[in-house]
């Protein structure tokens, strides 16, 4: 008899668990064998008794948690099948940060793949989004409704660098989320032209220095230093979200707040955070790149994990496709996951 869906895998107080293999993928609570794909703090948690991953999300999460964030750990070789158990395991590029993983699991003929978070547009910091063809693809769904369509990234980045040329004489603070959205928005200064320093809050140095170690050319990014700020006019300057509004930021030569994020393209939430500069720059797929992404996986079931999942759950409905929401809770931490519920959607222009 076929092996069925929920044979391979199955929910759990803890997320996603495989009996078969024995292991939870990407669990929000400690257990004793984990796959992770991607190093983000919602999907990256510490506490797990053995964890598999990309030899870079583990790197990264030795730097965010410690070298003994979990009791042992194991790299994952992309492309390479393990068997674990009464399974085979792939991991395959996610295109969303630095070592970001998809995770295929199969037995018998049946394959599921657990996509964690992911991205199809080009970004230099990281490998590019592979499609596995696959019997079911579970998604995520953070910007998961029609009105979500991402503009280039480069043109996002572009705007940036006219403002420092309109107005020399201030700062300007990019809010970015300090793994893979920071280094990303350095990657794309660099090769739009941008050769001065790119001054960095020291939340943003261990991450971006293993990001160098990786080989990715972020070029002269020095740490800000409280003393010198009023003399940085001219400057970039890459901080978290949350300091672009304390008073840290306040410090510099008139600045210029920029946000960059999936988000900035709801209006009322750059106008709630504060944000003269709105750079609507994703690490998550828009609605056109999610719905191309599981037409071309071929899944003749899609489960939805979390974000705007009742949209694209109904839209496979449309396509002939089984869907349904997981509803699994504790993802999104990363900062673009889950909207401002005191932002309503009013949308830029599709011109603007």
């Amino acid at each position: 008899m076929p092996i069925s869906a929920s044979e391979l895998l199955t929910l759990t107080r803890e997320g996603l668990y495989c009996p078969l293999g024995r292991f939870h993928v990407d669990p929000t609570w400690p257990v004793e064998r984990a796959l992770i794909t991607h190093g983000h703090a919602d999907h990256a948690r510490a506490g797990h008794g053995e964890v598999l991953a990309t030899p870079e999300t583990l790197r990264i999460m030795a730097v965010r948690y410690g070298e003994d964030f979990c009791r042992s750990r194991q790299e994952a070789r992309l492309g390479e099948v393990m068997r674990i158990g009464d399974v085979t395991v792939r991991f395959a590029p996610a295109g969303h940060v630095l070592g970001s993983a998809q995770i295929a699991i199969e037995r018998d003929g049946k394959r599921i793949v657990v996509s964690g978070d992911y991205k199809r547009a080009p970004d230099p910091t990281c490998l590019p989004f592979e499609v596995i063809p696959c019997d079911v693809f579970i998604t995520e769904a953070t910007f998961g409704l029609p009105v979500f369509v991402h503009p280039d990234t480069r043109g996002e980045v572009r705007k940036l660098l006219d403002s420092v040329a309109l107005f020399p004489e201030r700062a300007h603070i990019v809010g970015a989320y300090a793994l893979g959205k920071a280094q990303r928005v350095m990657a794309l200064l660099r090769e739009e032209g941008w050769d001065r320093p790119i001054h960095l809050h020291g939340a943003m140095e261990k991450l971006t220095e293993l990001y160098k170690r990786e080989g990715i050319p972020l070029g002269d990014t020095p740490k800000v230093v409280a003393a010198e700020r009023k003399d940085l006019t001219g400057a970039i300057v890459i901080c978290p979200p949350s300091s672009i509004q304390d008073l840290w930021a306040r410090k510099f030569p008139d600045p210029v707040t920029a946000f960059a994020s999936g988000w900035m393209r709801v209006r009322a939430r750059a106008r709630q955070k504060g944000v003269e500069l709105p750079m609507v720059i994703s690490d998550h797929s828009d609605w056109p790149d999610l719905c191309r992404t599981i037409r071309d996986t071929g899944a003749e079931e899609v489960w939805v994990t979390h974000g705007q999942e009742d949209a694209l759950v109904h839209w496979c409905g449309t396509q002939g496709i089984k869907a349904r929401p997981l509803h699994l809770l504790g993802y999104g931490d990363d900062g673009e996951a889950e909207p401002d519920p005191a932002a309503k959607p009013e949308m830029e222009e599709a011109s603007s």
